[in-house]
C-alpha cells in the first residue's frame, strides 16, 4: 500500500519509522511519503492560510494552496467547476455531503489514483468497518488540515474531478491539527494489512471487528495472581470450549454495559442458544430480528 500524507508539520510522521508500521515500512508493506503543504506556496511567508469569508475568529486553510499540491500528487490538471455554489443554495449542498458520505467500495476508486482523506470534527465518525474498507485500498492520501480547518471548496472540488474523497471524524472533540487524527486512522487500516502483524488471529476477535461485533473480553497474563487480584479459574482450567464461553459472555456483558448499540444492532439469527440466554439474562429480548433492551 502506498500512503501520502499532506501536513504543515511532516516531521511529525518521523513516528510512522517505529514499531510495526517501521517494519512493515523494511519489509515492504506500506510506503509512506509525508509531503509539506508549504512545498506548494510562493509567497516570502510560505503562507497556507487566510481570513474566513464572512468573518469570524481563526484563519482558514487556502484551497490555491492546496489545489496546486493535491493536483501534483493525484496528476490532475486545473480544471473549472461550472457549479458556483450560492447562498440559495444551502439545501442542495447539504443534500450533497450527505450523499457524498455515502461511501462507495474503494475497489471503486481508479487504481491509478489514491483515496484521498480528510479529519475533519464534522465529518461522519471513522469505524472499524472504514478502516477494513480502506485497507483494501492500494493508494491513500491523507490531508491534514489545521487551523479553523480548510476551506470547504476543496473536497467538493476534488468529487467533481471523480476523486474519492472522504472526511472522518475520529470522535467527538477537537484537535490542534488533523496530524493525530491521520496517525490514528492509518494505525487502524494498516494492521489489518496481510502480514503486518506478527500474528494475524491477534485481530479477529478484537473490539468492534467483523459481523455481529462486540467490544472484546477482558484480557490477563501472568503470574495468576498479583496483588491479591486473581484471574479468572475458568481461563486456568485448559477447558478451551468453558474458556470461550466465558470470554464471549464477558464480551456480550461489557458490551451491553458500555456500548448497548451495539447489542442492539446485533442479528437475533446469528445468535446461539448461550447468547441468547446471556442476554435474555442482562435483560435483553431476543425474540425478535435484533434485541432489544427490556423496560426502554
Amino acid at each position: 500500500m502506498k500512503i501520502d500524507i499532506v501536513s504543515v508539520f511532516p516531521e511529525y510522521f518521523d513516528v510512522l519509522n517505529l514499531s510495526l508500521f517501521g517494519k512493515a515500512q523494511d519489509k515492504g508493506l506500506v510506503e509512506v511519503h509525508a509531503h509539506n503543504l508549504r512545498d506548494w506556496t510562493h509567497d516570502v511567508h510560505h503562507s497556507v492560510d487566510d481570513t474566513p469569508v464572512g468573518g469570524g475568529a481563526g484563519m482558514v486553510m487556502k484551497p490555491v494552496v492546496w489545489s496546486e499540491c493535491l493536483d501534483d500528487l493525484l496528476g490532475l490538471e486545473p480544471a473549472v467547476v461550472e457549479r458556483t455554489m450560492g447562498a440559495d443554495d444551502q439545501a442542495d449542498r447539504e443534500a450533497e455531503y450527505a450523499s457524498a458520505t455515502e461511501y462507495a467500495p474503494a475497489t471503486v476508486s481508479s487504481p491509478n489514483r489514491p483515496i484521498l482523506i480528510f479529519p475533519n470534527p464534522s465529518a461522519p465518525l471513522f469505524t472499524q468497518r472504514d478502516a477494513t474498507e480502506l485497507s483494501r485500498a492500494d493508494h491513500l492520501l491523507f490531508g491534514c488540515g489545521r487551523y479553523e480547518g480548510y476551506d470547504a471548496r476543496i473536497p467538493e472540488y476534488y468529487r467533481a474531478q471523480g476523486i474519492d474523497v472522504r472526511e472522518y471524524s475520529i470522535g467527538d472533540y477537537v484537535l490542534n491539527g488533523g496530524e493525530v487524527a491521520v496517525s490514528v486512522m492509518l494505525e487502524a487500516i494498516t494492521r489489518l494489512l496481510p502480514g503486518f502483524m506478527g500474528n494475524p488471529d491477534s485481530i479477529v476477535e478484537e473490539s468492534y471487528t467483523g459481523e455481529g461485533a462486540l467490544l472484546e473480553h477482558r484480557q490477563y497474563t501472568k503470574p495468576a495472581e498479583w496483588r491479591g487480584i486473581r484471574v479468572p479459574d475458568v481461563l486456568l482450567s485448559g477447558d478451551h470450549g468453558k474458556v470461550d464461553r466465558f470470554r464471549r459472555d464477558e464480551a456480550l456483558e461489557r458490551t451491553a454495559q458500555i456500548r448497548p448499540d451495539l447489542i442492539a444492532a446485533l442479528d437475533c439469527t446469528a445468535l446461539n442458544k448461550q447468547d441468547r440466554k446471556t442476554l435474555m439474562a442482562l435483560g435483553w429480548e431476543v425474540s425478535g430480528p435484533h434485541p432489544r433492551k427490556l423496560g426502554a
